[in-house]
């Protein structure tokens, strides 16, 4: 597709100035971890990180947990997000934390 988009269509197909970056995820919660605990932990990651960012968590698990971190509206999220997402579930003590670069939600690309 040709480059000399205008503004619409780079909108519309989310490229340039309107590309989405978000980032993914996964953790283990150590052998033993209760339901309550789990869920304790993931409240507070949400009122903790994720709503005060404005970001969006979709996961899923019980003791192994993988998801996705995107912005709650169209947007980017930062390498400070990021950053404060790794750090959050690290001091929680959650086990084989992987967290991805940024990346383009639409078209897989690696981010900024």
């Amino acid at each position: 597709m040709a480059k000399n988009r205008n503004r619409r269509l780079r909108k519309k197909l989310r490229v340039d100035e309107f590309k989405e970056l978000g980032f993914d995820l996964s953790w283990d919660f150590a052998e033993g971890t209760t339901e309550t605990q789990i869920d304790a932990i993931l409240d507070g990651f949400i009122a903790e990180v994720i709503d005060p960012n404005k970001l969006a968590f979709a996961a899923d698990g019980n003791l192994q947990w993988d998801g996705m971190i995107c912005t709650e509206t169209h947007g980017k999220c930062t390498e400070e997000q990021r950053e404060q997402v790794k750090i959050w579930l690290e001091a929680k003590g959650v086990q084989n934390l992987i967290v991805s670069p940024l990346f383009d939600l639409w078209y897989g690309e690696e981010g900024e």
